[in-house]
């Protein structure tokens, strides 16, 4: 994890803000403790703060174009590094170093904004052109990285976080009645464009914004689409383990210490087997980390989410695995007092109890001296492992399956607080499973499939990601504790 930000003014000299930039690094110091850096010229200001992952000296930002003109700031991990150089070098092009940053600058400068459909990866940066007066930004495709903006009216603020956001004098810690609306009738999820604060908007997924002195444009170089599924369940399941195990060795790479969280479950048991056996392979334990609360045990109910206890299955795995388990168990009295640091790392009232513990949890991994984990964090929402894929009195319900209390939610306000709260839920909801493609031959069911997909990839899943990302960050990859958040 790395954090970014910056802003363009065409029409003031942008240097005059220094000391706004200089409070946006300090801010974003908890995504990256490890180094910091920034650019600066009459129109633009860059600023980089590195959680060092991958080539210690090669990799510094921001990161400059051989001839200067070109300056790259970026937050993520390239997952088809290797090929991508491989290209390049045919190309013509020479690297001084073995980072992912430098091969995504290399792939700009011969592709320009092409080059964004190429990236398998997870991802967010900006790349500033000077001679062109440019600014490029773009995210990856589900939306693991942050990246916010806000456009002013000769320039723009972008970064990592909605609190360097708020460093610029240019925007406003405003919350307006779509924000207020969407906190209390929405939260813990926000609405996908949405930064909650007046001036402030996400980066779509999938998106990249190109600015010049001439205007702004949000272009879209990937989206989600519905195609027929050719192929059998023989050839579906090999094709599964084949986009697994492929993902998960290309995120084992890693010059810093690596490894597993492991809840016993499905997905977290599957990537650790699939990196125990790549470091067995090398000689090598892998280390695995896994949370319990005080008295779980005595106190511990099933429900639909969670239908068993999760400690036998994790001991049936360190046992089969032969990793080296780490076991941390949080106090209440803990998780009650991280409340607000887990609010504060979001910046944004989240999702209480689950943000807290993942903020204890991850401080305890990286005070075992692991700085990078691998989680099986989503795999419910893209394999279907929620009840409302499957159970369909739920998958029918014609609202967010997640959220059914918004007269709940009302009913608690005082008369006049927001305005037409379930219009505004219900808009987005709708709005939503208009996004989801479908084909001619969808029966009712397939439809609705598709439109639950959508509906959990868009909000419940960005959800979750920002809470590991946030409370990741703040733990396993801070020098009080941060998080390389790996989905």
């Amino acid at each position: 994890m790395c954090g970014i930000g910056g802003f363009v003014d065409y029409e003031h000299d942008a240097r005059r803000y220094a000391a706004a930039a200089e409070r946006m690094q300090r801010s974003l110091t908890p995504r990256g403790p490890d180094a910091a850096g920034d650019y600066q010229d009459a129109d633009a200001v860059l600023v980089h703060r590195r959680l060092i992952v991958i080539d210690p000296d090669g990799g510094s930002q921001p990161m400059y174009a051989p001839d200067g003109n070109t300056v790259l700031v970026y937050n993520g991990e390239l997952y088809n590094t290797e090929e991508i150089r491989k290209d390049l070098l045919a190309r013509g092009h020479t690297f001084r170093g073995h980072s992912d940053t430098e091969v995504l600058l290399h792939a700009f400068l011969e592709w320009d904004t092409d080059a964004f459909e190429r990236l398998n990866g997870i991802f967010a940066f900006a790349i500033w052109q000077k001679k062109e007066r440019r600014l490029v930004l773009c995210r990856d495709r589900l939306g693991v990285k942050p990246l916010f903006v806000a456009r002013l009216q000769d320039g723009i603020v972008f970064g990592s976080t909605i609190g360097a956001m708020l460093c610029h004098p240019a925007v406003e810690p405003e919350v307006d009645e779509d924000g207020l609306r969407a906190v209390l009738l929405l939260g813990p999820a926000r609405p996908p464009v949405s930064g909650v604060f007046r001036q402030i908007d996400s980066l779509l997924p999938g998106h990249y914004a190109v600015l010049t002195p001439e205007g702004y444009a949000d272009r879209t170089y990937w989206k989600l689409e519905a195609h027929e599924h050719p192929d059998d369940l023989e050839t579906t399941i090999a094709r599964t383990h084949e986009l697994i195990c492929d993902a998960a060795q290309r995120q084992l790479v890693s010059d810093v210490p690596l490894a597993c969280f492991l809840s016993g479950g499905l997905d977290s048991s599957i990537l650790s087997m699939l990196a125990a056996k790549t470091y067995a392979a090398r000689g090598e334990t892998l280390h695995t980390w896994s949370v319990d609360y005080r008295d779980n045990d005595k106190y511990f109910t099933k429900n639909s989410f969670q239908p068993n206890s999760d400690n036998e299955f994790i001991q049936m795995m360190v046992d089969t695995l032969g990793t080296k388990h780490h076991n941390v168990v949080i106090e209440p009295d803990a998780l009650c007092a991280a409340l607000l640091p887990a609010t504060d790392a979001r910046d944004l009232p989240g999702m209480a109890d689950v943000d807290s513990s993942l903020l204890l949890f991850c401080a305890a991994v990286k005070n075992g001296g692991t700085t990078v984990c691998l989680s099986g964090e989503c795999a419910d929402e893209l394999f279907g492992g929620y009840p409302w894929y499957h159970r369909e009195e739920i998958l029918f319900e014609d609202t967010f399956p997640w959220s059914r209390s918004v007269d709940l939610r009302l009913g608690l306000l005082a008369p006049g607080i927001v305005q037409n709260g379930a219009e505004f839920v219900r808009e987005h909801y709708l709005a939503t499973c208009r996004r989801a493609e479908k084909l001619p031959t969808d029966s009712k069911k397939d439809a609705r499939m598709r439109e639950m997909f959508v509906l959990n990839l868009d909000w419940f899943m960005a959800t979750l990601l920002e809470g590991s990302v946030t409370q990741g960050y703040r733990s396993l990859e801070s020098s009080a504790p941060v998080y390389s958040s790996k989905v």
